[in-house]
């Protein structure tokens, strides 16, 4: 082993391990070990940057744009409309749900799909009166597999088609990754609809954790100021810091028998007004203690909201700004305009210092703000609603368009017109102009720590390859499968990258499994489709824990479910997913 294929494998190493560890976003570990290949002289300093504008990137952030626009155009409510039934039985509604959710998520990003169907679900379980946690997975699990149906239905396959052009001359096309992707889609929700959702544990007699946050017990306490009172003539946001110390909230005030509008922040305090205060029984009985002044009464529910507040749930995503970070960290009511009043996390809801606890992906907030700045809140804060509360302004009469513009992208693309990044371009130009995607959301609608993921990888990977570093492993695994018939190699590959994209991200994964897969299939003296596309079915599949793929992960809170959960349905599938996958890709993509 040379000196420049130890120093890559140290810093692969050193990325498995950080994303394995999850204390550093993704982004920056990839983004400091390509920094640390250029100065120790592994990656070449005129190649550092190459990655941010290869193929595979633009791709990705223009399939993300417009998947934004599809949203935004009232497109997929066409569809996922019909999914609420509460007459419905759980088995058929898992099956149209995930037929819904594999479809779209073949055409647009797979987590968009989710972030889309996850609030429908959620709805169509309350009314039907039953846990979210029955049907969560399943359609976490089914947006996952039809992500593999097309090349832009998920990032792996978009990185495999250009490693391809780089080693054949030619990608991958639109509909390449079809005949086996479907295959294993369609098996897979079978399996999912008739077997697999049974084996999810059983959470029926356990409250959803959003009606669990909603009917917190917590109390509201009228506080009626006395004439001799010390926060006469303060504002009351004077108030907050006092409030979120001892971990309440003020809601309200109420003068001369009248509740003021929003939560009356900006409004002076006068004797004989009632400030409205909620938070647990200790919580109040210590801010009693620092006003000095005595509650007068409590209630048990939260108090009625002024007409312009609302109350919205949101699931903490794998790249929000919140992680690590508790409310009160980041100033939630000075910064963004909200308050953070409940806080579920894995099924169980915690009722004490919830501003004070630090925030984890997948946790479930309940917020509290104005109802037409909540949208933007969202976004700024890196959650996702769960609650179809109608806070996006689509434009539904503009919703076929987007689709027509969006079919002619990929008609255009698939049959080779004009290059497929510059169809998708014309695609996200076209919703811009029209005025279906706002300028101001085009690049809030890009995931860019996935782009920097991307954009840091590609010139390691690149790297590992010039130095010989993925001719050495293909000849440790060609050694390995040595005197055994071809298929055992393939089933090697696919079940080696699914067993990493099991705990790492799914796009480093493919990087790194990518330039392997073609190297061994070069030893092996065989064609590196096959090979190429068992990378591709394997990067894609992880369904054994939440951490794997980032649908997983926003399903955790909403579904209450524990990290143990996944695998019960997870393993069976993963080895139908083996099953079916390796004799179709043989058949498709012979050796």
């Amino acid at each position: 082993m040379t000196g420049p294929q130890i120093i890559l494998f140290s810093l692969i190493g050193f990325v498995l391990v950080g994303l394995l560890w999850g204390r550093w976003r993704y982004d920056l570990v990839a983004f400091s070990a390509l920094v640390a290949g250029v100065i120790l002289g592994v990656v070449p300093a005129h190649d550092a940057f190459a990655g941010f504008g290869h193929e595979a990137t633009i791709i990705v952030a223009l399939v993300l744009v417009i998947s934004a626009g599809l949203m935004r155009s009232g497109a997929v409510d066409l569809i996922t409309r019909m999914a609420i039934d509460r007459t419905r039985s759980l088995a058929a509604h898992i099956t149209l749900m995930g037929v819904i959710g594999g479809t779209l998520s073949a055409f647009m990003n797979n987590v968009a799909a989710l972030a889309l169907l996850m609030p429908v679900d959620i709805q169509a379980a309350r009314q039907a009166g039953r846990s979210p946690s029955r049907s969560l997975m399943p359609l976490s699990f089914a947006t996952i597999l039809g992500g593999m149906v097309t090349l832009i239905g998920t990032p792996p396959n978009i990185i495999i088609a250009s490693y391809r052009n780089e080693a054949l001359g030619e990608p991958f096309a639109m509909f390449d990754f079809a005949p086996v992707g479907l295959a294993v889609a369609l098996v897979g929700l079978a399996f999912i609809a008739l077997v697999g959702w049974r084996m999810i544990p059983d959470h029926k007699t356990q409250q959803s954790p959003m009606e669990e946050l909603v009917s917190i017990e917590d109390y509201v306490a009228e506080l009626v100021v006395p004439e001799d009172a010390k926060i006469i003539g303060q504002k009351v946001r004077d108030l907050d810091e006092l409030a979120e110390e001892n971990d309440c909230m003020i809601m309200g005030l109420v003068r001369n028998g009248h509740r003021m509008a929003g939560r009356a922040r900006m409004a002076e305090i006068s004797a004989k007004d009632i400030l409205i205060i909620q938070g647990d029984a200790d919580a109040l009985n210590a801010l009693s203690g620092a006003m000095k002044i005595k509650f007068q009464g409590k209630a048990g529910q939260i108090a009625e909201l002024s007409s312009d507040q609302t109350l919205a749930e949101a699931v903490i995503t794998r790249d929000s700004r919140l992680i690590g970070r508790t409310a009160n960290d980041i100033q939630m009511l000075r910064a963004h305009g909200v308050t953070l009043i409940g806080l579920s996390r894995m099924g169980k809801t915690l009722r004490t210092r919830v501003r004070r606890t630090k925030l984890q992906s997948g946790d479930i907030l309940l917020l509290l703000g104005n109802a037409e700045a909540m949208k933007d809140v969202f976004g700024r804060l890196g959650t996702l609603p769960l609650a179809d509360r109608n806070l996006n302004v689509t434009r539904h009469d503009k919703a076929w368009g987007a689709i027509g513009m969006f079919a002619a992208a990929i008609g255009l693309g698939a049959f080779g017109v004009i290059p497929l990044p510059i169809a998708l371009a014309l695609t996200a130009i076209g919703l811009v102009l029209f005025d279906i995607l706002p300028l101001r959301e085009l690049y809030d609608s890009v995931e860019w720590p996935v782009i920097v993921l991307l954009g840091s990888m590609i010139p390691l990977g690149a790297a590992l390859d010039s130095t010989g570093g993925t001719h050495l492993i293909a000849g440790w695994l060609a050694a390995a499968t040595d005197g055994l018939p071809g298929w055992v190699a393939l089933a090697v590959i696919l079940i080696t990258t699914m067993s990493l994209s099991d705990v790492l991200n799914n796009t480093a994964t493919t990087i790194i499994a990518a330039p392997i897969s073609i190297q061994l299939a070069h030893t092996l003296g065989t064609n590196p489709d096959p090979f190429l596309m068992a990378v591709a079915i394997g990067a894609s599949c992880a369904f054994l824990t939440p951490i794997g793929h980032k649908n997983n992960m926003l399903i955790l809170g909403p579904g209450g479910y524990k990290f143990g959960d996944y695998w019960r349905m997870g393993l069976p599938l993963e080895i139908i997913v083996t099953a079916v996958a390796v004799p179709m890709i043989l058949i498709i993509w012979p050796m």
